[in-house]
């Protein structure tokens, strides 16, 4: 249980810290990316579980927080490992 909260306290810590220059996502490149559908994206932006800024009438998700959100949950790992980027890494920081 003690590192599931260390991992978590990790997670927020990345979270806190700044990027320079981000790398903003369309929907539907972050769920390419994700390997999940748009609606997990979408229920991420409602419930403020990524950063996101809206431009004209479109969202853009931070690359960053998308990865962080993406390995929070055991499901949305895999996801990521088998059909998103993650079949693509060899191994996470």
């Amino acid at each position: 249980m003690d590192d599931k909260k260390a991992e978590n306290n990790n997670i927020q810590t990345n979270l806190n810290n700044e990027i320079n220059t981000p790398i903003w996502l369309s929907v539907s490149e972050a769920a390419k990316i994700g390997g999940v559908q748009t609606k997990t994206i979408r229920r991420a932006i409602q419930y403020n579980k990524v950063k996101y800024k809206i431009i004209g009438n479109r969202y853009s998700i931070d690359l960053f927080s998308l990865i962080i959100f993406l390995q929070a949950k055991t499901k949305l790992k895999n996801k990521l490992n088998q059909f998103g980027l993650g079949q693509y890494v060899d191994k996470w920081k």
